[in-house]
């Protein structure tokens, strides 16, 4: 096993761009919002310093209004597209100008967890600049994305999931129009087999979306109205849910009241609006489309991951336990992203069906926190022996194993690292 996390810190430190670490070369060479809380979160099994930094360069990017953007420009590069043109931000260090889910709260805790344990000199400074910027960033979602105060926040475009391309999208996607101000340029489909990303038409839907919140000028509020895709999402709103309770862990210990009390008022609030997201026949949460109105019901990996963050009544507990092990049954990697063999399931393109180490170790969070320690020795084992067999991949087809999309991955590097220690 020693090899595995001497490779894994190797992934890290090629990616290392100064402070911060890209997902992988050319394809993703930029600093992405989530894979980098996850990274540091690796980071923090063998080098605080550096998990804290990760966080500090991630944060640099942050709005004034609170939004901590997908993607920070920190240096140029021409082998992604859409780059800083294309987003017209207008920002001092250029970012994109949407978001993703909310995982550096939960990254927060975990550095400064490490931080205390190993006595690090100046850890409580540099926990409560970082715990500053993810409160704002927390009201910012509560603002900005729940403005009507419902307690699951929405989505104005698939990349803010993180699961850009995931059947769940497929039909609010649909409404979409193709028409684009911008010409759509794909890059990453000659980094990667065009048969593993998304296809055209989804980047043009992508694309136009962009030029729509563009012209918005990026005003939170203006994007609401003009939004052609808007969904309450339950993957996102567990991963916020989760970072408010680890950032009111934080505030308490570090003996900021006021904050902690205005997280559980937001932790209450999601609380709630989540667990009324169960559909007891599908055995699984549905995220809400808002401009139909309508359940989203496309059997996605986003309808378990609530468990991360909720105390579940047993019966509940196990009838998703009973779903997740029906959808990984005769699969080589769990956890499929889409339920196997259904119509949109495809193993090898990006979210419609491959397996993500990163996907594995929230839901194992989440099934231990629930009792279902079993199952989440199963995935947990399921991942490590995927990355042992394949490779630090982007992600895995679950049907054959195979290590998919971009290679040297950083964030299925971390995971390696979290999941093994």
């Amino acid at each position: 096993m020693t090899k595995y996390f001497d490779e894994a810190k190797r992934i890290l430190a090629a990616n290392d761009r100064g402070g911060y670490t890209v997902p992988t070369d050319r394809l993703y060479p930029f600093q992405w919002n989530w894979d980098s809380a996850f990274v540091a979160m690796g980071f923090a099994t063998y080098d605080i310093d550096r998990a804290y930094r990760e966080l500090e360069r991630l944060a640099e990017g942050q709005w004034a209004d609170g939004m901590i953007p997908h993607i920070i420009f920190h240096q140029p590069s021409d082998t992604y597209f859409p780059g800083p043109g294309v987003w017209r931000t207008n920002h001092t260090i250029p970012t994109s100008g949407i978001t993703q889910p909310p995982v550096f709260g939960m990254a927060l805790r975990a550095v400064h967890e490490a931080a205390e344990k190993a006595g690090t000199d100046n850890a409580r400074a540099r926990t409560i600049v970082l715990f500053e910027a993810a409160l704002k960033w927390h009201r910012w979602w509560y603002a900005a994305r729940d403005p009507d105060g419902t307690g699951l926040v929405a989505l104005l475009h698939p990349w803010e999931s993180g699961s850009d391309n995931s059947p769940a999208w497929d039909v609010a996607l649909a409404r979409v129009p193709t028409t684009t101000n911008t010409a759509v340029v794909r890059k990453d489909t000659g980094h990667v087999n065009a048969d593993m990303r998304p296809r055209d038409e989804d980047y043009r839907r992508f694309i136009h979306l962009v030029d729509t919140y563009a012209a918005c000028g990026w005003n939170p509020a203006k994007q609401w109205e003009k939004a052609s895709f808007k969904v309450a999402e339950v993957q996102t709103s567990a991963i916020l849910l989760k970072a408010g309770e680890d950032l009111e862990h934080l505030a308490g210990q570090l003996g900021l009241d006021a904050a902690a009390e205005e997280l559980a008022a937001f932790n209450y609030r999601t609380r709630r609006a989540l667990l009324a997201q169960w559909r007891p026949n599908l055995s699984r949460f549905v995220s809400s489309d808002l401009i139909s109105g309508q359940d989203i019901e496309a059997p996605t990996q986003a309808g378990f991951l609530p468990l991360l963050a909720l105390d579940l009544d047993t019966d509940l507990t196990q009838a998703l336990a009973a779903e997740m092990r029906l959808w990984s049954d005769g699969m080589k990697v769990a956890f499929p992203t889409t339920k196997p063999f259904v119509e949109s399931f495809e193993a090898k393109r990006y979210w419609r069906g491959p397996s993500w180490a990163i996907i594995n170790w929230l839901l194992i969070d989440g099934l231990e926190r629930n009792a279902q320690a079993k199952m989440a020795e199963t995935l947990r084992s399921s991942t490590l022996d995927a990355i042992e067999t394949e490779g630090f991949a982007e992600y895995f087809d679950p049907i054959t194993g195979e290590g998919c999309g971009g290679l040297g991955f950083s964030w299925t590097a971390a995971t390696y690292l979290w999941l093994a220690r």
